[in-house]
């Protein structure tokens, strides 16, 4: 093994670039440990997030506020809100802990050694013919290889950071039920704290109907976690515990609804998040493409139009400008007259110089005649093709020389 080879192998930067048949992952190419659910280590920022939400909602909601609601609205509330709390832990915790990978990546448990790292920097896929190269094994026609997990997991949804665990044809319903119970108990967590809110302003008594109320004397202070360990807060500490509550509450409720309408709208039309992710960026690649043929198109244009302008160029002016009216300059009208009008003279000069050239045939023709003094020549009457000539010659007898095409003014060969 030469010194290069050894160095690589130090490092660990040989990774396949493709898969092949025959590849076997004791190539030299970074490994990683599979995951097997949601609870292997380490977990992700996201779930201890998500975990400490969900106990911070749950011990102000049943321990500070519907207790505080008068009777019967308490009651119902601890249980509706009490359902969807619960609902949630027990779905939460089987789509932490189902296992979503491929019937034959389970059946294999290789979850306890090293194999090798799916690197979509290096990989562009892993699956071919329905055979997972980093796996190893036979998969379905609907598997993906995930990055993060290190597995082929059966009909792919997406990767859930706030599970840590894939969302896949097992656990995918368990997911629904988690997001759907999730945002039902923010959304209840919520119109519980905006009562509290109002009612505090409005009418505290309203507030205060259980019995330990009864020795507090003063109307600011309060008592949290009834009716089993009440202890004393005042006014203030209440209301911003409230108004944290909310804003957690409502940020949480934003995301569910946004989150629980999207998966609504995945089913209506039969895709999955990893399928939609796919279809929308074909199209923002197609979009590319087009934007750029345009812009492609585009500037071919202006090297054309850029072409035919640079070819119209008038003869450059060797004397300093004048005024293009003014009487006493007596040199070309050309080089009196600036650069565009110039342009635009180059058009109007060669019928102009056609029509001289014709007049002056004419006359030439007409004298050559009048010298002649024959009698055949005095007798003779125009036929109406003559006639036509003889009107196109005074029409070009009575068009100017030279005129201005940006205002009225007409410029005469006496003027210049």
């Amino acid at each position: 093994m030469n010194p290069a080879t050894k160095m690589n192998v130090l490092s660990g930067k040989l990774r396949r670039t493709a898969p092949m048949h025959g590849s076997s992952r004791n190539e030299l190419v970074s490994d990683n440990t599979p995951r097997a659910n949601g609870w292997t280590w380490p977990p992700q920022i996201f779930q201890v997030i998500a975990w400490l939400l969900y106990n911070y909602l749950a011990v102000v909601a049943f321990g500070m506020f519907i207790p505080l609601l008068p009777l019967p609205w308490n009651h119902v509330l601890y249980t509706f809100t009490g359902l969807a709390f619960l609902v949630h832990l027990l779905s939460h915790i089987a789509a932490i802990s189902i296992d979503p990978a491929d019937a034959s990546v389970r059946a294999k448990k290789t979850y306890t050694g090293p194999m090798p790292l799916f690197d979509r920097t290096v990989q562009l896929h892993v699956i071919q013919d329905f055979h997972c190269y980093l796996c190893e094994v036979k998969v379905g026609p609907k598997v993906k290889h995930c990055s993060i997990c290190n597995k082929c997991v059966s009909d792919f949804d997406h990767h859930c950071k706030w599970l840590n665990n894939c969302v896949g044809g097992r656990n995918y319903g368990y997911f629904f039920a988690a997001v759907i119970s999730a945002a039902v108990g923010t959304g209840l967590l919520v119109a519980v704290v905006l009562f509290i809110f109002i009612q505090h302003y409005l009418d505290p008594n309203a507030l205060r109907t259980s019995p330990q109320f009864h020795g507090v004397m003063a109307n600011d202070t309060w008592l949290v976690f009834l009716p089993s360990a009440p202890i004393k807060t005042s006014s203030a500490g209440l209301l911003i515990v409230a108004f944290v509550t909310a804003m957690l509450s409502l940020a949480c409720l934003v995301l569910l609804w946004h989150l629980l309408c999207f998966h609504l709208y995945l089913m209506c039309k039969g895709l999955s998040t990893y399928e939609y992710v796919k279809l929308q960026r074909q199209k923002e690649a197609k979009s590319g493409d087009t934007d750029v043929g345009n812009s492609h198109n585009l500037q071919i244009i202006n090297k054309v139009s850029q072409n035919s302008l640079s070819s119209m160029d008038c003869e450059p002016t060797h004397i300093p400008r004048a005024s293009p009216f003014n009487p006493d300059d007596k040199g070309p009208i050309s080089n009196r007259l600036p650069e565009p009008i110039c342009t635009v003279m180059e058009y109007t000069k060669k019928p102009s110089e056609k029509e001289n050239t014709f007049h002056h045939d004419t006359q030439n023709s007409a004298e050559k005649e009048r010298e002649s003094g024959t009698s055949t020549s005095r007798s003779w009457k125009p036929d109406a093709g003559d006639e036509l000539q003889s009107e196109s010659v005074k029409s070009a007898e009575s068009v100017p020389e030279v005129q201005d095409h940006l205002g009225s003014l007409v410029m005469t060969p006496d003027d210049t």
